[in-house]
């Protein structure tokens, strides 16, 4: 696969990858980012105690609930809180941040089950932190696609990286693209923003040069025609790539790539990579 540029476009190219890149890493070390994360706990009818998270958790058809000591003390959603406080019955993928001092104590569900994960700015995995190696981006990987809609969004069941847990998503079409004489296709999964997608995906640098897992790709609005461009500079590490305490989704079957994708994110230093 080649794309002919000039010096001036490769270096335009390669700072607005700089620009998406420092982007990148600048939210997962954020102070209260998924490096700050310092464990995932479940929650269920029984009072449980953390080490990492004021008062004791308890959930059920109510919702969650956690009844805090003299002396401690959340704010929720700009109000301070104290003894039982109940953050009712939270939508999938949905949550709420209280914060305890320096840290913030996510309250959310994940595949149909109530979490506490608490963010704590000294976590070791964000004060060892360093970057996430990439490959160098070049146009070549920017390929035109085609979106083509369902006839009605497909519930789509993919596994996550926590074992036995599992993602429902809507998806609402699938992409078409050709790449090294190829004709390839990906499910998309709804993206953040009116009219944007996702795609997750594995291909064949997955576990050699790439998180085994997955990778996540943005992609923009279809145009009124249909056509999108895959822009695999973009394909992006998930949480799941850095850290145990997860829940990230798997890529859906038919989304394993049978070519290398050789841009974009690569393993971590934390799981190895360099």
């Amino acid at each position: 696969m080649t794309t002919e540029v000039t010096p001036t476009e490769l270096q335009a190219f390669t700072e607005e990858w700089l620009d998406w890149h420092r982007a990148q890493e600048a939210r997962l070390a954020d102070p209260h980012g998924f490096l700050a994360i310092t464990g995932l706990h479940w929650l269920d009818d029984r009072p449980q105690r953390f080490p990492d998270a004021p008062g004791a958790w308890r959930t059920g058809r109510d919702g969650v609930v956690v009844t805090l000591d003299d002396g401690e003390e959340l704010v929720v959603q700009g109000t301070p809180v104290r003894g039982e406080h109940r953050f009712g019955v939270l939508p999938e993928r949905g949550g709420v941040d209280a914060v305890w001092g320096d840290a913030v104590i996510e309250v959310a569900k994940r595949g149909g089950h109530d979490i506490v994960r608490p963010r704590h700015p000294d976590a070791p995995l964000r004060a060892a932190f360093t970057g996430t190696p990439a490959y160098a981006p070049h146009p070549r990987w920017a390929v035109p696609g085609r979106y083509l809609p369902f006839d009605e969004p497909r519930p789509t069941t993919v596994g996550a990286a926590v074992e036995g847990l599992e993602h429902v998503y809507d998806a609402p079409g699938r992409i078409e693209f050709e790449l090294e004489g190829r004709r390839l296709s990906l499910t998309a999964f709804p993206g953040r923003g009116p009219g944007r997608l996702m795609v997750l995906f594995t291909d064949a640098t997955s576990g050699v040069t790439t998180y085994a897992a997955n990778r996540a790709l943005a992609v923009d609005a279809p145009a009124a025609d249909g056509t999108v461009v895959l822009d695999f500079n973009r394909a992006a590490n998930l949480p799941c790539a850095y850290t145990d305490l997860a829940t990230c989704p798997l890529p859906p079957t038919e989304n394993r790539l049978p070519v290398a994708i050789e841009t974009g994110q690569k393993i971590p230093r934390e799981r190895g990579g360099s």
